[in-house]
């Protein structure tokens, strides 16, 4: 009989401890599983990504952000008129009589060029569209209503035709207006616009076609 308590104490106890095994095991498992199983991973990478994901789009809101619909009427307004003003310098050389009208058109073009492309990649940026290289001739597209100084095509035909005196005083009395006619728009951004490297451009616009203004005026004898 004590034999057979014995084996039975025995076998509880066995039993016991293989049981009390199981359960650190399983515990284990569970600990090492929540500190660098999958679980623990996953969790990880979502906070990772949630820290992660919003910068592309931060990135994009400020490439397109910080501008208004005044910006966007500068751009696609300046772009036409700029052209039109380069398309006007071209015609300078083998026309002109005078070398100071010649020097002023290929200044005027050099300054305007860059311009040109600088409002171009805002307008891209912003998910505009960019003027077509045919649209420096319609008023309406750019909303200037005739009042931004551009030449019409009978102007600019005749100052095709012109050369020497002739074209050097149509040419400089149709690039003041043209000049004019930007100031007024970059009066307008300067003063409406919420984008500032568009204010800067403006601001800049002003400075030098105001000083080249006085400068034609000075060749026509208007000084």
């Amino acid at each position: 009989m004590k034999i057979e308590r014995s084996l039975v104490r025995r076998t509880v106890a066995v039993a016991a401890a293989g049981a009390t095994a199981l359960v650190l095991a399983a515990c284990g498992g569970a600990d090492d599983g929540g500190s660098d199983g999958s679980a623990g991973h996953g969790g990880h990478s979502a906070a990772a990504s949630a820290t992660a994901s919003p910068t592309p789009s931060a990135s994009a809101s400020d490439a397109r952000g910080g501008h208004n619909a005044a910006d966007v009427a500068f751009a696609k307004g300046m772009i036409p008129h700029h052209r039109q003003a380069v398309e006007m310098a071209d015609l300078a050389p083998g026309r002109a009589g005078s070398h100071e009208v010649e020097k002023l058109a290929a200044e005027i073009k050099k300054a305007q060029d860059p311009e040109i492309r600088t409002l171009s990649g805002w307008l891209t940026a912003w998910g505009e569209e960019v003027p077509a290289e045919g649209a420096a001739m319609d008023h309406s597209s750019h909303g200037m209503d005739g009042m931004d100084g551009m030449m019409t095509d009978q102007e600019m035909r005749g100052l095709e035709d012109a050369s020497g005196e002739a074209f050097d005083t149509a040419f400089l009395e149709l690039m003041v207006k043209h000049h004019e006619g930007a100031l007024a728009m970059a009066e307008t951004e300067r003063a409406d616009g919420a984008f500032a490297p568009a204010k800067k451009m403006a601001a800049q616009i002003i400075t030098s076609q105001s000083a080249e203004i006085e400068r034609m005026n000075g060749l026509l004898g208007k000084g």
